[in-house]
């Protein structure tokens, strides 16, 4: 009898329990309900809780990736990508994505002070405290410029950010639909007892070929010092300790006084190996006659897959002009990116034209070369059709062999935004292509020629700008 009312009691504790359990969550899913604005818009603070999104949930199952295992970012200013890597059960670290960069702004280089619009370059370290869903640009954490190194060369700047909005003042920023699923997966992967996210930030891809181009360029000894990071990652696809020691960075040490034991170590000796390999190519293809540029723009740039898009289109005065928020409650109004330099492009001026040139000179002589470009081309297209190309001599064809094998550049990636279903004539001047690529009727467009229709958002919209 005493049994029998024992277990009757369990079951209806387990009852009660499980009945608060049920209430709870339709509580908890009333209050996100009831939360939402007239638009329907999630508020800022509930965007921190928006769950990744089923696309990446079945790109991580696909992948054999677990939604709280630890994460990497590393990104290319040069490409405009921002590559998510996750560790596997094996402890290396394995691609999970590569998300094309909505916008960046400033030239190839590290920041250097406050207000330059450079986005950083070099080693830093995300805490959960960066993550900040309040943020004026949807969702954005922030990478942690200045580090250790920055400040040991007395580099000034703040709130460098990742984040959504596709307008970019000093950060790095994608698209609402994109922030939402790096923030969601930095979320989980805290969740999931990562202490703090390793962010590689990269002028380009440390390849032979980018080596061999900007091998003139000022700032190549300090690429040159993060390469060193670059190709220990590389060669071990894991976290590389990072040391700041005296305006250097250092790599597989955890200090600036290198133990016996991690000098010698089998990964430095992969590194240096790796490190003469990449030499001899970069030799190679200078041999073969590829020549030093100064790479230009006009204020930074965005992925090709982005070009002739919404994305790409003059922006209104409210995306353009932020409220951006600041310590004490106050706040200032910034202009962030500036649409009309997509037009100018990306020119790479020969390093004796660019060489003793200041920024506005660089600039002026990077549009005179677009404009002879433009003309050369205009005067090929007249050519008459039968008129046979100009035969390629032997020294040419083995140079460019010698190209194409050094050359260790991976293809493009296949990132997908919304384009104009037709392509802008090449003869429309640039705002008439940004306003009617905008207005036109929509379609998904990837790095191919195949085009299919546009997937439905998964990500909440951002509220709506405040007033000023």
């Amino acid at each position: 009898m005493h049994r029998a009312s024992g277990l009757g009691l369990m079951v209806s504790r387990f009852a009660v329990a499980r009945g608060a359990r049920l209430a709870g969550a339709a509580l908890a899913g009333a209050f996100l309900l009831g939360a939402c604005s007239e638009d329907g818009r999630l508020p800022s603070n509930s965007r921190h809780y928006v769950p990744v999104s089923p696309q990446m949930e079945a790109l991580m199952s696909e992948k054999g990736m677990n939604a709280r295992s630890p994460i990497l970012f590393r990104a290319y200013k040069a490409e405009s990508e921002l590559e998510v890597w996750k560790q596997t059960s094996s402890g290396e670290y394995a691609l999970l994505k590569s998300f094309p960069m909505c916008r960046w702004s400033g030239q190839l280089g590290p920041k250097k002070t406050e207000g330059d619009r450079q986005v950083p370059e070099g080693f830093y370290a995300i805490t959960q405290n960066q993550l900040n869903p309040h943020s004026s640009f949807y969702l954005s954490f922030n990478v942690g410029y200045p580090n250790a190194f920055d400040k040991q060369l007395g580099r000034t700047g703040s709130l460098i950010m990742v984040h959504g909005a596709c307008s970019s003042r000093g950060c790095f920023s994608m698209t609402d639909e994109q922030i939402a699923d790096i923030y969601a997966l930095s979320r989980e992967a805290f969740g999931g007892g990562q202490k703090s996210i390793h962010f590689q930030s990269l002028p380009f891809r440390m390849t032979a070929q980018n080596l061999a181009k900007y091998r003139a360029d000022e700032h190549m000894p300090f690429w040159k010092n993060l390469k060193e990071g670059s190709d220990h990652f590389e060669v071990t696809k894991r976290e590389p300790q990072v040391a700041a020691c005296n305006g250097r960075y250092r790599f597989g040490v955890s200090s600036c006084t290198p133990t016996p034991e991690e000098a010698s170590s089998s990964v430095m000796s992969a590194v240096a190996e790796k490190q003469r390999h990449d030499e001899q190519q970069v030799a190679s293809l200078i041999h073969a006659g590829v020549k030093p540029v100064k790479r230009v723009y006009q204020d930074g740039d965005q992925h090709p897959s982005f070009k002739h898009t919404i994305y790409a289109s003059v922006q209104s005065a409210d995306s353009v002009r932020q409220v951006s928020a600041v310590p004490q409650g106050t706040s200032r109004v910034a202009a962030v990116s500036q649409p009309d330099a997509l037009d100018h492009g990306v020119v790479e001026v020969p390093h004796e034209q660019a060489k003793g040139l200041n920024r506005q000179q660089l600039l002026a002589k990077a549009a005179q070369l677009k404009l002879q470009e433009a003309s050369v081309q205009a005067t090929a297209a007249a050519a008459p059709a039968n008129v046979a190309p100009a035969a390629t001599t032997p020294a040419k064809a083995a140079g460019a062999a010698a190209v194409a094998r050094a050359s260790s550049a991976p293809p493009p990636s296949s990132a997908t935004a919304l384009v104009a279903t037709e392509a802008p004539k090449k003869d429309e001047p640039a705002f008439y292509r940004r306003w009617m690529g905008s207005l036109g009727n929509l379609t998904a467009s990837s790095t191919d020629t195949t085009e299919v229709q546009p997937q439905a958002v998964q990500a909440p919209l951002p509220p709506k700008a405040p007033k000023r």
